[in-house]
């Protein structure tokens, strides 16, 4: 294996007993980009290339002179026997929806594809701090808009380095394909109805969407800033935790941090399950899908992403953990609904910013007014995805509508809370440490297939949005492949600041499973 196949346990170690360097690691990283990298993302939509096929396309931007002298930094440290930092000599790549001073940060959208961030968002800096070097910013869904990666205005669009015809999903679909190819060791994503799970479990990667609040927001262009949570994607939960251990904290630049303490993820980790009682819940296993006549209707779990929950649970049984059956989770259903009007009004919102005055694109045509600017500017900046969030969510949220929807979908998101408090609750029925679940109904599906149905594609983060409703934290872990040799993820879902007992339950599990085939498979991209 080389360098850059290496999990940043491995790496952290490696570079402390000094057998290897921050530069080695540095250029095996950017000797793999080379190798499976391909077309970077660019605003130039030419033909793809049997070629551009079987690539990942994972970045929009390489940031290869930062890092060589970020992996200077760490060696020199080293050399004068100073600790160069919690994540030194490790390769990170930066979802394009983070600022980074003096660096593009264009949200895989035109309007701002001639944006220079002035100033470093928090986790970078945290990440920067630790002695992360940062390799390069991924492509993702145009500001996030997406659940396949294929919105970004950047084009070629990331795929799947398990099989370059199929979708890394989104919208941190360049972090998840990044890491599954060894192009980074970690990635900085964002997760707000799924897209760090989702794309984790697509790419069998560890994905973790953290408590809201535990992880600073500022510095992040903004989709919708009450569902919103920065998060960690890498090769293993040893990783998730190392990277959750850097980025996590208060932040005096975002009043929604949270005060609670930081607690030592890695201290504890290989503590195991025993006396542990994880859930499995009935209405996580009932998959909805809407029909053309505008209804809906459930159908079962395909059955080896079943077999692969119900598999994990047997294992953590055996390890001692109590597992908990027919956990009620009666709202989940209504996640995909209340997301679609929660999300679309604080997207309209945020949007209003991209005018052409302050900053990114402004049309070059000759405009007679102000307003005529605006109109111009929005109409050639924005790609579909924002437009059509754009134009549900002022519907939605105009006075005559507000109370139908807007008002509705917030008392919906009261109750997808309340679900999570009941089962959670340490005095209550269940008293859960962890609710076992599936991560998406379906493996990655192929480029094109879903792409354009809009609603269609929501449901593929059905699973995953009820954790952004109720703020809980969620980890998405691989659990083996299909039939097909794609990867299947199931997810843990956790109390508020239960990242830490997540963490262990993934890395357990992780342990039971160690010598098993599919640990051993590889990408296609990379055989």
């Amino acid at each position: 294996m080389e360098l850059c196949d290496l999990s940043a346990v491995e790496l952290y170690r490696l570079l402390r007993e000094r057998k290897t360097s921050a530069v080695e690691i540095l250029q095996s990283t950017l000797e793999r980009i080379g190798e499976v990298e391909g077309r970077m993302g660019a605003l130039e939509n030419s033909d793809l290339t049997e070629e551009d096929k079987q690539k990942v396309h994972a970045f929009i931007t390489l940031t290869d002179e930062r890092a060589l002298e970020q992996a200077r930094h760490v060696d020199a440290r080293l050399a004068a026997g100073e600790d160069p930092g919690a994540l030194a000599g490790i390769p990170v790549s930066i979802k394009d929806i983070f600022c980074v001073k003096d660096t593009p940060t264009t949200a895989a959208s035109r309007i701002l594809a001639n944006f220079t961030a002035p100033y470093t968002a928090t986790p970078v800096e945290r990440l920067e701090q630790s002695g992360a070097l940062l390799v390069g910013k991924v492509n993702l869904d145009e500001f996030t808009y997406g659940s396949s990666n294929e919105s970004s205005a950047f084009k070629p669009t990331p795929r799947n380095p398990w099989d370059p015809s199929r979708v890394p999903g989104g919208s941190s679909g360049g972090s998840a394909a990044a890491v599954a190819a060894g192009e980074s060791v970690l990635s900085l994503g964002t997760d707000t109805a799924g897209s760090i799970r989702q794309p984790a479990s697509f790419c069998g990667v560890v994905g973790l969407k953290p408590t809201y609040g535990r992880v600073s927001r500022y510095g992040l262009i903004a989709f919708a800033s009450s569902l919103d949570c920065p998060g960690p994607l890498a090769k293993d939960v040893s990783g998730a935790a190392m990277m959750l251990q850097v980025i996590a904290g208060a932040d005096p630049k975002d009043s929604t941090t949270a005060t609670v303490p930081v607690p030592d993820y890695l201290a504890e980790l290989e503590k195991g399950v025993k006396g542990l009682r994880i859930g499995l819940s009935p209405d996580y296993f009932r998959i909805t899908y809407p029909t053309p006549d505008g209804g809906f209707e459930q159908q079962p779990l395909p059955a080896e992403i079943e077999q692969a929950v119900y598999r994990a649970a047997d294992l953590l049984r055996q390890m001692g953990a109590e597992i908990i059956e027919d956990v009620p989770m009666p709202n989940t259903r209504y996640g995909i609904p209340a997301y679609f009007v929660i999300s679309r009004v604080e997207a309209a919102s945020n949007l209003h910013r991209y005018d052409g005055v302050k900053y990114g694109y402004r049309t070059p045509q000759a405009v007679a007014d102000l307003r005529e600017m605006y109109r111009k500017t929005r109409a050639e900046g924005f790609g579909i995805q924002p437009k059509l969030r754009i134009l549900m969510g002022m519907y939605v949220s105009a006075a005559q509508y507000s109370a139908r929807y807007y008002q509705r979908a917030l008392r919906v998101r009261t109750l997808i809370r309340r679900d999570f408090e009941q089962a959670f609750d340490r005095n209550g029925a269940y008293r859960l440490d962890a609710l076992l679940t599936p991560t998406t109904p379906t493996t990655a599906f192929e480029m094109a297939a879903v792409y354009g149905d809009s609603v269609l594609m929501q449901y593929a983060d059905q699973l995953t949005v009820p954790a952004n409703h109720a703020g809980v934290p969620g980890l998405s872990i691989p659990a083996g492949l299909d039939a097909q040799g794609l990867p299947i993820g199931i997810q843990l879902l956790g109390a508020d600041f239960s990242e830490d007992i997540l963490l262990r339950i993934g890395r357990a599990y992780e342990i039971a499973t160690q010598g098993e085939a599919w640990r051993q498979a590889r990408p296609r991209v990379l055989a």
